[in-house]
């Protein structure tokens, strides 16, 4: 990846500013999906940070488990599965105790005394990492690397944080569209599964939905899970 500061130096404010703004836009049109939101955010971070030859993202969910996504290539990867395996390591620190962390030397980092060497040993040279956002029991980071020491500088810090601004918004609301069309789909089908049981059994509504709910308790089994089995079943 080019470095804009070997041609013609860093990016004005101006321009960032407009480029954040085109980014937003096009992940807000182009990529509906959190999978699509995610790959986006990660595509337009090594665009626009002028030091970031790969990025990643980390997603913890609300049982504290730890996902690695979008990686822009194979190295976010291995680097990744390196953090998890130490237990160590700038992404985590970002996800649960910072809102940035950067690393300028990491043949050098004494913060992390088993990633760091392990890390520096598969190429990597410097990182710079931030919050991506907390929304309730969701956290996140944005992770981005160098194939050099010193690869990033104040400026891409600055435009790191303004990216993750932008990026949490979208990812946000990637998320929301997506729980929205789940609940249309899971209610959908929950109103199938109440039909076919008031035409079989000849009910009313709100006598066919305490139908379905006693034995989703009876059977231990999610009322949308039942009512997915009833209508399937059906149209066999």
């Amino acid at each position: 990846m080019p470095d804009n500061r070997e041609s013609g130096g860093d990016p004005e404010p101006g321009s960032l500013g407009r480029a954040l703004a085109e980014m937003a836009r096009t992940i807000q049109v182009d990529h509906g999906s959190v999978d699509e939101t995610l790959a986006a955010i990660t595509a337009h971070a090594v665009e626009l940070i002028p030091g970031a030859d790969h990025a990643g993202i980390t997603l913890v969910t609300k049982n504290h488990k730890v996902d690695y996504r979008a990686a822009t290539d194979a190295l976010p990867r291995v680097i990744d599965r390196l953090q998890e395996q130490c237990g160590e390591g700038p992404c985590l620190d970002t996800v649960w105790k910072h809102h940035s962390v950067r690393v300028t030397d990491m043949a050098a980092e004494d913060r992390w005394p088993i990633f760091a060497p392990a890390a520096a040993g598969r190429g990597v040279r410097s990182m710079l990492t931030f919050r991506l956002y907390t929304h309730h029991d969701h956290l996140g980071a944005l992770n981005l690397y160098s194939d050099t020491s010193h690869g990033f500088d104040d400026t891409d810090d600055d435009a790191g944080v303004l990216l993750a601004t932008h990026a949490a918004v979208a990812l946000v609301a990637a998320e929301r569209e997506a729980q929205l069309e789940s609940a249309l789909v899971t209610r959908d089908v929950i109103g199938q599964a109440k039909g076919i049981i008031m035409e079989r059994y000849d009910l009313r509504a709100d006598a066919a939905f305490s139908m379905l709910v006693r034995l989703s308790q009876d059977w231990h089994i999610p009322v949308n899970d039942l009512a997915e089995r009833i209508a399937r079943r059906d149209s066999e």
